[in-house]
């Protein structure tokens, strides 16, 4: 059996130290706050990593194979746990080995955390018999670039160049993520740039441009650069879905029809992407009898309608209020012989929430089950929503209690319960949603953690809201100003500067840190 020795850090010697540190520094609030999470956090720390060595002693065997989810799971809970100074020897004393599955698991479940997941990015990359995948490489670009660590994404792209990784994906990605910061030069730049990283743009790089510029609602400069390089590259039906798609969102229906007019000039024959953004467009526009005629006109040897297109024409008769026509449209793509997917379940189940029809939602849950259907975290949003709009609260609890065994909840739905509780002044209960909402492993997201930050304000919990901050900034999540300026207020009129003073240090180093190229 192979042997296991703990290495670093001594975690019972850091306990002692820090407790010793809380006493000694008792009477400053910035010191005793830091101190005081750091060694709870520390104490949970120290009890995991235990469990693990041990776990770890026992099942060290080269034939034992573990479950990738169940290792992401530990080492989520090790990241969670873990405060900066010791979390590379926690991860190293945990015992879990890393493969590229588990890597890439681990840095979607915390793609809202760039800078927590960085620090976990660069250890697993030291780790023996381990190589970044490429997914891997795109997913940190992408986690950086969310928190606008522009230096770091470059400096990953530079590793991936030596490594000889580099793809047009890449520079999509880049683009994307510039245009959504409505850097709409810099994306510009990334797809030129590309040429030097021995990438030559091509139709594919060129779509990838159109589709960042489009879904940033930047539609009339990516019409700009389509019109000045349509000579280069030859447009595709995607080409023109993705300018048709942007300027749906303008809204500007006139100008959708004038591309796909164009679309259809250029010898491009739309395909069911097309046919489903233009459906989309016009019931989006209050023309759901339009886009009804539009399917029906869709010849079916040659391009079906999906479980899409009937998901939207449903949502759509939903909203308007149109429920009779919502449920044939439904009953209508079950003739077909089409079999409803969650997402044209989800449609359906909107409509009746908009109507306050709960018993026919609850029955279409029953359907969903007898079809072999599982409801999904949006199915759970949308009832959730809807009764808490209502005031139905507990009825929402409940509705929450029974969904999270048959589904995985995500931030929303955590969010949407942690705030109910916070309105009801039942701080206790949501501090329970949260703790097991960590527990089961689901990264809160900035909405999250401002709910309950303010919910504590509300409340005058200031210790608690100060430690809460500190950790999502320490988790590479920057709060909203209105959250931040809410325990400012607090903090001034509690005469405690020093505890801002440290928050704002710690606000200044995640808002300044190199944000260039």
């Amino acid at each position: 059996m192979k042997r296991f020795r703990i290495r670093s850090v001594d975690f019972r010697q850091l306990v002692n130290f820090f407790s010793f540190m809380r006493w000694e520094c008792s009477s400053s609030a910035t010191v005793w706050v830091r101190f005081n999470m750091t060694i709870r956090i520390i104490n949970r720390q120290s009890r995991f990593c235990c469990k693990s060595f041990l776990s770890a002693r026992l099942y060290s065997s080269s034939e034992q194979v573990r479950d990738v989810a169940d290792v992401a799971k530990n080492i989520s809970k090790v990241l969670m746990s873990s405060p900066q100074l010791v979390l590379d020897s926690a991860l190293d004393q945990s015992g879990l080995r890393v493969s590229q599955e588990v890597v890439e698991d681990v840095l979607n479940r915390f793609r809202n955390a760039g800078l927590l997941t960085y620090r976990f990015f660069q250890w697993s990359e030291k780790q023996r018999h381990y190589e970044h995948s490429v997914r891997a490489y795109h997913m940190m670009i992408e986690s950086t670039a969310k928190i606008r660590q522009y230096k770091l994404m470059w400096d990953l792209i530079n590793a991936m160049r030596k490594k000889k990784m580099l793809n047009v994906e890449t520079f999509c990605i880049v683009m994307r993520k510039y245009a959504r910061a409505q850097k709409v030069d810099e994306a510009i730049y990334a797809f030129n740039v590309m040429e030097k990283y021995d990438l030559p743009p091509n139709l594919v790089a060129f779509n990838g441009l159109l589709s960042a510029l489009c879904k940033s609602k930047n539609v009339r400069k990516a019409q700009e650069v389509f019109e000045n390089m349509r000579d280069r590259f030859t447009p595709d039906s995607k080409t023109y879905s993705i300018l048709l798609e942007g300027w749906g969102k303008e809204p500007n229906l006139p100008k959708a029809r004038e591309v796909f007019r164009e679309m259809i000039d250029a010898g491009c024959h739309p395909d069911i992407v097309t046919y489903s953004i233009m459906v989309d467009i016009l019931c989006k526009a209050g023309r759901v009898d339009e886009a009804l005629g539009i399917v029906r006109s869709m010849d079916p040897s040659i391009c079906k309608p999906t479980t899409f297109i009937y998901s939207v024409l449903v949502h759509t008769y939903g909203t308007e209020n149109r429920l009779e026509e919502a449920v044939d449209t439904f009953l209508e793509m079950e003739r077909s012989g089409m079999k409803a997917d969650v997402a044209v379940f989800n449609s359906l189940i909107g409509a009746f929430c908009k109507a306050n029809r709960m018993k026919n939602v609850y029955r279409v849950l029953k359907e969903m089950k007898s079809k072999g259907v599982t409801p999904n975290s949006k199915s759970c949003n949308i009832i959730l929503r809807h009764l808490i709009e209502r005031g139905e609260k507990d009825e929402a609890f409940d509705v929450f209690r029974k969904m999270i065994k048959v589904c995985e909840p995500d931030a929303d739905t955590y969010t949407m319960v942690i705030k109910m509780f916070c309105e009801k002044k039942e701080m206790e209960t949501a501090d329970k949603v949260w703790k097991y909402m960590r527990k089961k492993g689901v990264f809160p997201s900035m909405h999250t953690f401002s709910v309950l930050i303010n919910g504590l304000c509300e409340e005058r919990t200031t210790q608690k809201a100060c430690v809460l901050l500190e950790e999502m900034i320490e988790m590479g999540i920057r709060p909203s100003g209105v959250t931040f300026g809410r325990l400012r207020q607090l903090l001034i009129k509690e005469e405690r500067e020093d505890v801002l003073k440290f928050l704002n240090e710690k606000m200044n180093v995640l808002v300044n840190e190199p944000l260039c190229d």
